[in-house]
């Protein structure tokens, strides 16, 4: 229970591998309905409480599932191939048992959720896409390459030119494990290879104090990102991806 909030577990079923604890967040009158990923050191449990708060903030629906390994799902320890699997199982329960169109869909990623969030919407449309603290890869993290090495993981700067729908990128300025450079090279990578993107940088903000530090600030660039997706009609190419 969170306030008057009482929460209900929804367990995600696949015939590829066991089901993911979910929450399905909703709010009255909301038009979209975000899919979060969340964070390396968070689960539900850590996160069901704010983004409570945040359905009502924003008047959006929120689908907050839970990584196979984490939490009251750990099984395992996580792999790439499984998250990305992860976020597709998800993805189609808000689309098939959720009854959500795609078009009502935003996808958000925070740290390492911007990476199955970047496999999303890279191959599925969505109608936008939010990358808070995102990293371009993880050995560009410690390490300036220009280039992606073999044996590299998480490869969201080589994602970008497929992703067809609107995006806006988050990053604090005194970020000390994702670096802000990494934001700043998604969002001039997304300038050069897509229709474009917005950005979001918040001064003075490190990893793991964002959104205090923004305030409502943050509240104030989500709503008007989405009010810009209800304002515009969807792409040709992003029609496109949809079509395919």
């Amino acid at each position: 229970r969170h306030g008057s909030r009482t929460f209900d577990l929804h367990w995600i079923t696949s015939e590829r591998r066991s089901a993911l604890p979910a929450y399905f967040l909703t709010a009255p009158g909301a038009h979209f309905t975000i899919l979060f990923s969340h964070g390396n050191a968070e689960d539900l449990g850590l996160i069901r409480g704010p983004f409570a708060d945040l359905c009502t903030r924003l008047c959006v629906n929120i689908l907050l599932y839970e990584y196979t390994g984490y939490g009251v799902g750990r099984s395992h320890p996580p792999q790439e191939e499984t998250v990305y699997e992860d976020i597709e199982i998800a993805f189609r329960y808000a689309r098939d048992t959720l009854k959500i169109p795609w078009q009502q869909v935003i996808v958000w990623g925070r740290s390492i959720g911007t990476c199955p969030s970047m496999h999303l919407a890279s191959k599925t449309a969505v109608r936008g896409l939010i990358l808070q603290s995102p990293m371009t890869s993880i050995y560009r993290i410690p390490f300036h390459l220009r280039f992606t090495l073999p044996g590299d993981r998480f490869c969201n700067i080589d994602k970008v030119k497929l992703v067809r729908c609107p995006a806006l990128i988050v990053h604090g300025t005194q970020d000390e494990i994702v670096p802000c450079r990494h934001g700043q090279a998604l969002y001039e990578a997304f300038n050069r290879q897509t229709a474009g993107c917005d950005a979001y940088i918040v001064d003075g903000a490190d990893h793991n104090n964002l959104e205090a530090q923004a305030d409502e600030m943050l509240n104030t660039r989500l709503r008007r990102f989405m009010r810009g997706l209800r304002e515009t009609p969807p792409s040709a190419k992003l029609l496109a991806q949809a079509a395919s």
